[in-house]
């Protein structure tokens, strides 16, 4: 498909159409299972940390497992350094990938933001408290396990075994710290 698009570009409406129904849409003359990454849902992604993305998204798409894992860390690290260097917060290399995600996140209000969303729409402290440590607990869980796959299975120093699924959300769980970190919550 990606072929037939680099010689026939007057094609790809005709060729998003089959392939939508297939489960499949071209992104930037790429093609990628919906299910991994949606169109519609980059939009509003940092560009860099976006083009990260689809690269993991291709990386898995053609069996390279440990590549994909890099390129969604690197999807992340790319926000994070341009958040840390727009928020003057320090080095973004002599902090872990974790750290970096949660000081990130912090700097860039998400937090705050989303609990002032909650209140405006009648949600009371009692609940916003919880939901807020619990939802920063399992972005701050997310961002470990994504450290560790790094560690242990991406191609960073040199190719090692990698389980599918955990490459499959290490995606999953890149999209959701860059979305959040390029979102409005980011000012």
């Amino acid at each position: 498909m990606e072929e037939i698009l680099n010689r026939k570009s007057e094609t790809q409406e005709q060729l998003e159409k089959y392939l939508s129904r297939l489960g499949w849409q071209v992104i930037d003359g790429n093609v990628i299972p919906v299910e991994l990454l949606d169109n519609i849902d980059l939009q509003e992604l940092d560009e860099v940390s976006r083009d990260d993305l689809i690269k993991s998204a291709k990386r898995l798409r053609d069996g390279d497992l440990s590549g994909a894992i890099s390129a969604a860390c690197g999807a992340v690290d790319s926000i994070t350094n341009k958040i840390y260097q727009n928020k003057s917060l320090g080095d973004p290399t002599k902090a872990s990938f974790q750290q970096r995600c949660t000081e990130a996140l912090k700097a860039v209000g998400v937090f705050t933001a989303i609990g002032d969303q909650l209140k405006d729409i009648d949600w009371k402290d009692s609940g916003i408290v919880p939901f807020n440590k619990n939802f920063e607990g399992s972005l701050n869980q997310a961002a470990f396990v994504m450290q560790n796959l790094r560690a242990n299975m991406s191609d960073v120093h040199g190719t090692k075994p990698v389980l599918r699924p955990l490459v499959f959300d290490s995606i999953k769980w890149a999209q959701i710290l860059v979305r959040l970190l390029s979102s409005e919550y980011n000012t």
